[in-house]
């Protein structure tokens, strides 16, 4: 299953980052690959991404100041430096630029995709809403008794699988929740029957909030899904 997660790799070793940009790409994530900070650069104003991996010695413009002019347009995006700089001065120089995280050349593959997973659900878990009642145009949803109200008495009581998807995507209401982010939060994997699953309690989610036309529940195609509330 396609994963929309998108990485850009800034990494003047061509072999390297051909393996690298497989790798993650067979993992499911989208890659594109800059040979030198310059191109990386131009590519993420031109484009949005989720992460991005830095070499720090790069010919043109360099990994320091590839960061320094990334975290000028966004401070928040989550970003790694990839280096055969072992010295812990040039580890701590790294980490003093505001990344998060320093992966020391050569590396496991499988250990800098455990480290990319824990960032991106760190990440996630910072933009989501802690609440219980969530009021959805006319409808109200409470998750610690799964029962979804509409207003003039009408009650629905949701089964536990039912629930847990109305909450996650409650808790990005009017943003589009990533397909693989719903599968780990609500069936703890994101297997392809797992998937399929999904997408019958979609249909039942739309079945139950049919009664507001200002309600939405939008497949966004090959990302995710959208709980769309209009005034």
């Amino acid at each position: 299953m396609k994963n929309t997660n998108k990485i850009l790799i800034a990494e003047d070793d061509i072999n390297l980052g051909m393996v690298l940009s497989s790798y993650l790409n067979i993992k499911g994530f989208s890659t594109i690959l800059c040979e030198n900070g310059e191109i990386a650069l131009a590519e993420f104003k031109s484009s949005k991404y989720d992460i991005c991996l830095v070499d720090i010695m790069m010919p043109v413009k360099d990994g320091y100041s590839l960061v320094a002019d990334i975290r000028k347009i966004d401070k928040d995006v989550p970003i790694f430096f990839m280096s055969a700089k072992s010295l812990q001065e040039d580890i701590l120089k790294g980490f003093s630029m505001n990344v998060d995280d320093y992966i020391v050349k050569p590396f496991s593959m499988d250990e800098l995709l455990m480290r990319i997973n824990a960032t991106l659900r760190r990440v996630y878990k910072a933009d989501v809403v802690e609440q219980d009642v969530f009021h959805i145009g006319k409808y109200t949803f409470n998750s610690n008794i799964q029962q979804l109200f509409l207003e003039g008495g009408k009650s629905i009581k949701l089964t536990t699988k039912e629930s847990a998807l109305l909450l996650v995507l409650c808790e990005k209401m009017n943003k589009v929740t990533d397909r693989n982010y719903i599968l780990s939060r609500v069936w703890d994997t994101d297997d392809y029957y797992n998937a399929r699953s999904m997408d019958v309690y979609i249909t039942k989610l739309r079945r139950f909030l049919k009664d507001d036309p200002n309600i939405s529940l939008l497949n966004i195609h090959g990302v995710g899904f959208k709980l769309a509330v209009s005034d």
